[in-house]
């Protein structure tokens, strides 16, 4: 399986408000940039967003090691959250609906063709791939 690495982030001005996502794509010696923006939105939604539009962009199963600075969507992997949502049909623990419950499912199923890893990153901090994903995301926010 080939091996590919994925940054991503999620901003929003406001929360809700306008928000925008950015992600770096790196393949071999090759690298991409991809940014989207959305009017009314949440920093969990442009988080989500920003995985799943990298994701969808792998054109055959890859071995993912995807960096995000979202303890949202990195816990939700690592601490096992998703596999009890669908156990309990998009239901949270005490029984309320899954929010961005499409962005989850459609996260999910992108899961089921690709090994992924989530790597937990500090938001912010030194790394040059995070912060380059805070960039176009913060820039995307400007295009809405």
């Amino acid at each position: 399986m080939e091996k590919v690495t994925i940054y991503t982030d999620g901003a929003c001005s406001g929360n809700p408000g306008p928000g925008g996502w950015g992600a770096v794509l790196m393949y071999k010696d090759n690298k991409k940039e991809i940014s989207g923006s959305k009017q009314d939105t949440t920093n969990n939604v442009m988080e989500l967003t920003a995985v799943v539009e990298a994701l969808k962009l792998l054109k055959f199963p890859c071995e993912v090691q995807l960096y995000s600075d979202s303890a949202y969507v990195v816990n939700a992997f690592d601490k096992g959250w998703i596999y009890n949502w669908v156990k309990n049909n998009w239901k949270t623990a005490d029984k309320k609906p899954v929010k961005n419950q499409e962005l989850w499912q459609e996260l999910y199923a992108l899961t089921k063709t690709h090994n992924v890893e989530f790597i937990k990153v500090k938001g912010h901090a030194d790394n040059e791939y995070n912060n380059r994903c805070d960039e176009l995301a913060t820039g995307a926010i400007k295009n809405v």
